[in-house]
């Protein structure tokens, strides 16, 4: 594109300087040429009116001396009245050229060696026809023409070497961001999901590299995306691996109960494994759309039916608080399962048996909260906890668990907290916005857990 550009740019340029100098050339070299016979018409002139008064050789002769230019001018009057012709001057023109003009009675001009005549007929007195004849050299009428037609061809050149480093500059204006386009799609190609492109250049390609990096943020997007979601799926996977797990303890000894238990350990250290390895971007929850979302009481009440069968083989006592009306909010209703799932594994992951808990539902007036606690032994650093919710885990934890509930309530606008419980164990706090403004903040606290009431599930 850059040499077709300079190519284009050289072929209008040569058309311009041609179309414009030839002409030019043409009149400067007419004009000189005038110019020449025009000097010549005013010798020829001063010289006239002598003839219209006497036809005497020494008189003209002193005339023609005193206009300057004798070696240039010749005077020839013909013969008449018993006088003999007279010449004055070098004839250069032949006879028959000066007998045409004296014939016609108007100036002419001929062709003569090394230059023009101006042949000029002057009436004398007599009635007889006079010829002045004025010698104009070759390089007079061309006086002036090679310097001018030299200028006209550096201007010419001038032109086309500023035409040549205009379109230069301008391909490279217009190359470099479609090649730096070029190069950042390759890379793309290759897996380079950083490479972007400088919004530069014309409008086209500017516009060209804004489509460019979108798409390209689109792209990492997606496969950030796409990594959660098989995290998150594997995640899920979790739940009834803690259920088999917990069934394996009731199975006692042998080979068999030592096989699944074994078993059960190795499908849990893979799931880990999976999670681990999908989460290499930050995950991203998709807006939910107007006329979207679940009934949260309802949610957990379903959960905590799945989970209390669980906490009565292992003896702890469940509480739930909250649920008995609806309580509507703008969340994914398996996303809300989810999140409830990975907080509830947690507590029977990482509590022992006997450990009691308890799920509790506030409807605020601009926010839901859910409290999921526990009488455990606490979380000794809640914000090294939360980030490692928002990493990639540790000490036996993937960290995806916070990092579900976490993205679930920020995607209304909510938040997470994580705190000491009435039960004297942990409490996740889930902030759940209804109107996307900012988060609720502590101060509700006190009237959450002042409302806190609920029945026990055996």
């Amino acid at each position: 594109m850059r040499w077709a550009l300079v190519k284009v740019c050289v072929a209008v340029t040569t058309m311009v300087v041609v179309a414009f100098a030839v002409p030019l050339g043409l009149v400067i070299k007419e004009m000189a040429r005038d110019r020449a016979f025009s000097n010549a018409e005013r010798q020829a002139a001063a010289i006239a009116p002598a003839l219209s008064i006497t036809t005497d050789r020494d008189e003209l002769e002193r005339v023609v001396a005193s206009a300057g230019s004798d070696a240039g001018i010749a005077v020839h009057i013909p013969a008449g009245d018993g006088k003999p012709a007279v010449e004055i001057g070098e004839q250069r023109a032949v006879g028959k050229d000066i007998a045409m003009t004296r014939r016609l009675g108007r100036a002419s001009t001929a062709e003569v060696p090394g230059g023009s005549a101006l042949l000029q007929p002057i009436a004398l007195s007599s009635g007889e026809i006079a010829v002045i004849e004025v010698y104009v050299p070759e390089a007079e009428v061309s006086n002036g023409v090679g310097t001018a037609w030299a200028v006209l061809a550096a201007v010419g050149v001038a032109l086309v070497i500023g035409s040549v480093a205009v379109a230069d500059r301008l391909g490279v204006r217009m190359v470099q961001p479609a090649q730096r386009l070029a190069e950042s799609a390759h890379e793309l190609g290759e897996g380079k999901l950083g490479s972007r492109v400088p919004e530069e250049g014309p409008t086209e390609l500017r516009l060209a590299a804004v489509a460019f990096n979108s798409m390209a943020d689109q792209v990492v997007q997606l496969l950030a995306n796409e990594r959660e979601l098989a995290a998150d799926l594997s995640h899920r996977l979790r739940t009834p691996l803690t259920v088999l797990r917990l069934n394996t303890a009731s199975l006692g000894d042998g080979p068999a109960a030592e096989q699944t238990r074994t078993a059960v350990e190795q499908l849990e250290r893979e799931v880990d494994t999976i999670i681990r390895t999908a989460r290499e971007a930050k995950p991203q929850t998709a807006a939910i759309g107007a006329g979207a979302g679940c009934d949260a009481s309802e949610v957990v009440r379903e959960r905590m039916d799945f989970w209390s069968a669980l906490a009565e083989d292992e003896g702890r006592k469940v509480r739930v608080a909250g649920v008995d009306r609806p309580c509507r909010i703008p969340v994914a209703r398996a996303d809300l399962a989810a999140a409830l799932d990975a907080l509830l594994g947690n507590v029977f992951r990482h509590t022992p048996e006997g450990t009691a808990f308890a799920v509790d539902v506030h409807n605020a007036e601009d926010a839901v909260i859910v409290l999921v606690s526990d009488a455990g032994a606490g979380i000794a650093d809640p914000e090294a906890a939360m980030a490692r919710g928002q990493g990639s885990g540790n000490d036996g934890s993937t960290g995806l668990g916070l990092d579900i509930v976490r993205r679930l309530a920020e995607s209304t606008g909510g938040d997470v907290r994580i705190g000491s419980s009435v039960l004297g164990g942990t409490e996740v706090r889930i902030w759940i916005q209804l109107d996307g403004r900012a988060p609720v903040r502590a101060g509700h606290r006190g009237s959450v857990r002042r409302r806190r009431r609920g029945a026990s599930v055996n």
